[in-house]
C-alpha cells in the first residue's frame, strides 16, 4: 500500500478552483461545457471521473490542458486501486542482469 495520502477527486479541483472561483453556477458550467447538468454535478460530488471527452472540453474552455485533467484523474484512479488488496501475481519475466 502507498502510505501518500489520496489525491484530491479532479472533480473537486474543477468545483472550488474553476466553476466556483468564476461564480458560474452548475447549470451555466455545463451549458458552457456542452454537457448535462446531470453528468457534470457527478463529476462535481466526485461520483464520476473526468473522462477524456470531458478533459478536451475542459481544455478549449481554456481551464489547463486536457492532459494535466487526464493525469489527475489517472493519479487518482492508482491511489484508489492501490488501496485494495491485489492478487498474489507472478512475474512475467525474469529481470535481466546487466554484465
Amino acid at each position: 500500500m502507498w502510505n501518500e495520502r489520496c489525491p484530491v477527486h479532479p472533480g473537486e479541483i474543477l468545483k472550488e478552483d474553476v466553476i466556483a472561483a468564476l461564480g458560474l453556477s452548475v447549470t451555466e458550467a455545463a451549458e458552457k461545457l456542452a454537457m448535462s447538468r446531470t453528468r457534470l454535478s457527478r463529476v462535481l460530488a466526485c461520483k464520476a471521473g473526468i473522462r477524456p471527452d470531458l478533459a478536451i472540453r475542459l481544455e478549449q474552455a481554456g481551464v489547463s490542458t486536457a492532459r494535466t485533467w487526464m493525469a489527475m484523474q489517472a493519479n487518482y484512479d492508482l491511489w484508489q486501486a492501490m488501496q485494495h488488496n491485489q492478487p498474489p501475481v507472478i512475474r512475467l519475466q525474469e529481470p535481466v542482469e546487466e554484465p
